[in-house]
């Protein structure tokens, strides 16, 4: 089993930036791909972006390309999301999840996080 604590979220100004972090319990967590969601209100949740296990392999969606950027740390069970030239439109609440499946996928995370929230002002 895998539990997820995200931290890192807060109020910043347009084209400011931010880095996420999610840290994972339990001795398997390099055995899972790693993904970052985002969920505003009153829309469904999104995938922002994965990344495979061994961190080979990153994925992106389109909104977040070029600005955003996901890697992790194995070594200290944490995965990270780093977010520069913000948005209005990025204010979600941002959750990392793991999955032993499909990285773009949603279906296939098996455990999330809370959340953490971000808020982008214009």
């Amino acid at each position: 089993q895998v539990q997820l604590v995200e931290s890192g979220g807060g109020l910043v100004q347009a084209g400011g930036s931010l880095r996420l972090s999610c840290a994972a319990s339990g001795p398997t967590f390099n055995t899972y791909s790693m993904g970052w969601f985002r969920q505003a209100p009153g829309k469904e949740r999104e995938f922002v972006a994965g990344i495979r296990w061994m961190g080979s392999s990153t994925y992106y969606a389109d909104s977040v390309k070029g600005r955003f950027t996901i890697s992790r740390d194995n070594a200290k069970n944490t995965v990270y999301l780093q977010m520069n030239s913000l948005k209005p439109e990025d204010t979600a609440v941002y959750s990392c999840a793991a999955t032993r499946g499909v990285v773009l996928e949603t279906a296939t995370y098996r455990y999330w996080g809370q959340g953490t929230q971000v808020t982008v002002s214009s």
